[in-house]
């Protein structure tokens, strides 16, 4: 008899990605995508929640903190999300952690405080997601998080306890880190994002026949059997799509 306990999995919302990693992520465990600039980090965590919401039910919070809320909302419509429909509803709350950066006041009905405090960034974040019972949380991007700080070399301190509060939450999280060098063996801004998270996607872009293709990795997945191989993937009309077969290059 097998006694080994049954995982249950959280749905990506990312057609062709769950089966490669056994149906989805392991639920209440913190994943890392990397990759370099244009790769599609944000739309991959913008995808997850909104889809969560949509799809399977699931309240998700969206901590956005390189781009305005409504700049989010105006660049999810383009792949036919309506963001502001299931704000309505209550089952996806979007934190505004710009405005206050560059002084401006937040429109927003979440959004992060003029001052910015870690401790208080993560008190506002566990707050709003047991304020809508989320099970879903993307906070896009470390980096930026981390260039909020006064000493940016506290921005381990901030992750070691950033993944304490995470495990409390008992949510299934996405954070977005930057990969400066995926082929020198780089795969995030700080070099430790990868260690505090069960789960690592690579997103990247490789010339090929003079144009560049975005290919998929799943360098790290804890509780899942998966490929280490490079899955090419496309950001549609209606968002990511990846291709197990490989196929479409």
């Amino acid at each position: 008899m097998d006694n080994r306990p049954i995982i249950k999995r959280i749905k990506s919302g990312i057609p062709g990605f769950d089966e490669l990693i056994q149906g989805g992520f392991p639920e209440n465990t913190t994943i890392l995508v990397s990759g370099s600039t244009g790769t599609g980090k944000t739309t991959f965590g913008a995808q997850f929640v909104y889809m969560g919401a949509k799809e399977y039910g699931e309240p998700g919070v969206f901590v956005t903190l390189e781009e305005r809320a409504k700049d989010l909302r105006r660049e999810a419509k383009s792949f036919g999300w309506d963001f502001e429909k299931y704000e309505k509803e209550g089952l996806i709350a979007i934190v505004d952690g710009v405005s206050s950066t560059v002084g401006l006041p937040s429109e927003e009905r979440f959004a992060l405080e003029d001052r910015f405090n870690v401790d208080n960034f993560l008190r506002y974040v566990y707050k709003v997601v047991k304020q809508i019972n989320a099970k879903r949380l993307v906070i896009d991007s470390v980096p930026s998080l981390a260039f909020r700080l006064e000493e940016e070399k506290k921005i381990r301190e901030v992750l070691l306890k950033l993944n304490t509060i995470l495990l409390e939450m008992g949510v299934t999280t996405i954070l977005t880190t930057e990969a400066p060098d995926p082929a020198a063996g780089r795969i995030s801004r700080y070099g430790m994002e990868e260690y505090i998270s069960r789960g690592v996607v690579i997103l990247d872009l490789q010339e090929k026949n003079i144009e560049l293709k975005r290919y998929l990795l799943i360098r790290k997945m804890r509780e899942t059997k998966h490929s280490m191989r490079k899955y090419p993937f496309e950001i549609t009309d209606h968002g990511i799509v990846v291709y197990p077969s490989g196929e479409i290059y």
